[in-house]
């Protein structure tokens, strides 16, 4: 789409803050009005808007796609999606371990470990671990406790909690970025981190990088929008 207007700003309205392109209120794709809970993550918004160029490109306004999906999809498709969030606890990325090298098996231990174990004090959610790629059963009472954190997520922060579990492969990564137990940088580590040992041995194609890069991107993208949303 060309770009059509000259300036982008934010304006107070009904219960919260909007992002205004010459003025006029931004809407979301399907047409709903856009109301932001926090004026930062208007303002970030905005300038997603004001950093366009002859072209807008859909795909370098992180923020506004999921300040979009947090109004069309997540209300509409809530009972779907908690489902789908919550049920990552029964396969984590963090739960299953390598059996060899011992160098990776160390590096999973000391990375995956705490989250796991910060994930059983915060949410009374232990999960159990296990060696190979055979799923194991987890504790009804853990998957219960994690679906329950998933359901009282209001619809802003749990459209950033669905991109992140998703980019993550894991729920505990995705609620500590969230949580601010882990940064982006420290997130994109622990989620990548058998990819980045395999790296280190056989080295990256240019797929990889590029693969890797889009995952970064959405992982500090989250953590921005609820660092915004929260102002």
């Amino acid at each position: 789409m060309k770009r059509f207007y000259k300036a982008a700003g934010v304006g107070e309205t009904e219960g919260g803050f909007r992002v205004e392109l010459d003025g006029r209120p931004v809407r979301s794709p399907a047409k709903a009005p856009l109301v932001f809970p926090s004026r930062l993550l208007a303002l970030g918004v905005a300038d997603e808007w004001d950093a366009q160029g002859d072209q807008i490109d859909a795909h370098s306004m992180p923020l506004m796609q999921l300040s979009s999906t947090a109004v069309d999809l997540i209300p509409a498709k809530r009972p779907e999606i908690v489902p789908a969030i919550s049920a990552y606890a029964g396969t984590d990325l963090l739960c299953y371990r390598a059996e060899h090298p011992q160098p990776l098996v160390e590096r999973q231990a000391q990375l995956w470990q705490p989250l796991l174990d910060w994930a059983a004090l915060t949410y009374d959610a232990p999960l159990h671990v296990c060696a190979g790629l055979m799923p194991k059963p987890q504790p009804e009472e853990a998957l219960a406790a994690l679906h329950r954190v998933v359901e009282r997520t209001d619809d802003w922060t749990l459209s950033a909690l669905q991109t992140a579990t998703g980019v993550c492969g894991s729920i505990i990564v995705a609620l500590a970025l969230l949580d601010g137990r882990l940064s982006a940088e420290e997130a994109f580590e622990v989620s990548q981190l058998d990819e980045t040992y395999q790296i280190e041995q056989w080295g990256e194609d240019a797929e990889a990088t590029k693969r890797r890069a889009n995952v970064r991107a959405e992982i500090v993208a989250c953590r921005r929008f609820v660092d915004l949303l929260r102002g």
